[in-house]
């Protein structure tokens, strides 16, 4: 007896169709093709024993396991579920009425457990865009799924709550989520607040702005002044997710096996990634012999924080120029290709120099001559060209540290950044490709970042004064377009290119060239 059974393998954060062909007939022998990893075939150890817990078994027969489309990669351990469901829907254990309108996934324990899958969210997508009924996953998959609208997700504990289900003797659990509840629910909850930093009111104002305009910002400082502090903050200022961000956030992290908190299976807060600086080039950007998702694509929608920039190995931060202009990173092996998305704002935090004291008001800098520059020049060019804010921490005097004051509620700030966005949206409504300031291209700055003539005499007096880069012209006219929107201001005026032109203190002479 033929049956199939459906699974999906997952291919960057997309889903593909699996059919499991299952066919029994005369003989004794257990064949598995189809391009299967060895964990897809060492299945038949797990089923065999898990159905002997269960009280069926795998019937001593020719049976023939067929994976199609053979000319794709099987891996892992996710069709455990779907073998072991056509071996018993093929061999007349179990009714195969219902066997075809289901995809049905899940890794198989010893006795009969249904463990926990990758990519549970883009699975259940494809499934329902291939017009399937529904969808048979582990419990803790089923939450993740659920939040695709018109598809019957049912969650299952163990192999026997599946078999009575097929045979009709048994119901298995639909979970529920109410996507609207959810944000509700998160909007307000805000782990690092603003109202927790004493003075460094400068640094606030420049989050604000790299909020407001999606900028990348470094920040340049002695140890203890409050970078790390400010940086965890930053997400709590940006715009909410919307519902089809936070999906495309969540299919990243369901293929990473990431999920997020709160038992409801859906990423509602924007993401906050830090890696240690010991992290690889393939960590970073992803990739590996399975490929995965890494860590610039984990912060899609959110933040990348680059703690002690310098640091980092010269391979894994010029691995980032691509990803920070496309916005999107391609992993290409010899048989295969996939994109990650990656549109996420760097923030990066430095020493001035190795001991930390380079410019500090109180301490001396023991750094030996040289030193200074050659810290500074780990980090190239290319990748500075792509940080549109270089912003100077100083620490923070002890009147400020004693002030019963509390300071400025990220809820407040949020509020300037989401009109500022908001006008950001309608100001490139037309474009697919631009959501805010820091997208704009070189046609776009000519249209919406047009100077009076003071302004234009500032500008050129500020770079040849300050020995300012021409890279960094762009990158001041964006900045001061966004400062302009958080002044509702439909021109750039001095006062705002003014402002984006202390932005850029990596530029100057003296500094990193």
């Amino acid at each position: 007896m033929l049956v199939k059974t459906y699974g999906y393998a997952v291919q960057g954060i997309n889903a593909t169709k699996v059919t499991v062909e299952v066919n029994i007939g005369t003989g004794v022998n257990f064949y598995m093709v189809g391009l299967p990893d060895s964990a897809v075939k060492e299945s038949q150890q797990r089923i065999d024993t898990a159905l002997k817990h269960n009280g069926y078994k795998i019937p001593g027969k020719l049976i023939t396991v067929n994976m199609a489309p053979a000319d794709i990669r099987k891996e892992g351990s996710a069709y455990d579920l779907t073998i072991a469901a056509g071996i018993l829907a093929a061999s007349e254990q179990i009714k195969s009425d219902k066997i075809s309108e289901y995809v049905i996934m899940g890794e198989l324990a010893l006795d009969g457990g249904i463990r926990p899958i990758k990519g549970a969210l883009p699975i259940a997508i494809q499934a329902k865009a291939n017009g399937f009924k529904g969808i048979i996953l582990p419990e803790a998959n089923s939450a993740e799924a659920a939040v695709v609208e018109g598809l019957e997700v049912l969650s299952a504990k163990n192999l026997k709550e599946v078999i009575d289900f097929y045979n009709g003797t048994g119901e298995l659990t639909k979970p529920s989520i109410d996507l609207n509840t959810v944000f509700l629910n998160d909007l307000g909850v805000i782990e690092f607040d603003f109202a927790d930093v004493k003075g460094q009111e400068n640094i606030k104002r420049a989050l604000e702005i790299a909020a407001s305009g999606g900028h990348n910002v470094i920040l340049i400082g002695p140890p203890g002044a409050g970078k790390t502090m400010l940086s965890k903050r930053l997400p709590s200022i940006l715009p909410p997710l919307t519902i089809e961000e936070a999906l495309e956030t969540t299919k990243i992290h369901s293929v990473a096996g990431k999920t997020g908190k709160g038992g409801h299976g859906l990423i509602t807060q924007r993401p906050f990634r830090s890696p240690h600086h010991t992290i690889s080039d393939v960590a970073l950007v992803g990739g590996g012999n399975n490929p995965q998702p890494g860590e610039i694509s984990l912060a899609h929608n959110g933040v990348l924080f680059l703690d002690e920039l310098p640091e980092f190995k010269r391979s894994v931060l010029e691995v980032m120029r691509q990803p920070l202009e496309d916005r999107v990173v391609n992993i290409s092996r010899a048989k295969f290709s996939v994109d990650y998305p990656a549109s996420f704002m760097l923030v990066a935090s430095m020493n001035p120099c190795p001991c930390g004291y380079y410019n500090h008001p109180e301490k001396e800098c023991v750094c030996a001559p040289g030193i200074v520059q050659k810290y500074l020049n780990k980090i190239s060019g290319p990748l500075l060209d792509r940080i549109d804010l270089h912003v100077e921490v100083t620490p923070v005097p002890f009147s400020e540290l004693s002030r019963e004051q509390l300071s400025e509620k990220s809820k407040d700030i949020r509020e300037r950044v989401i009109k500022a966005r908001h006008i950001q949206s309608k100001r490139y409504s037309e474009s697919s490709q631009i959501h805010c300031n820091a997208q704009m291209h070189i046609s776009d700055i000519k249209n919406y970042c047009k100077l009076n003539d003071a302004g234009n005499a500032l500008l050129k007096n500020a770079m040849e004064r300050l020995g300012l880069s021409a890279r960094a012209y762009d990158r001041i006219l964006k900045v001061a377009r966004t400062i302009a929107d958080l002044d509702a201001s439909e021109t750039i005026e001095t006062n705002h290119i003014a402002e984006a032109i202390q932005y850029r203190s990596l530029d100057r002479e003296g500094w990193a060239g």
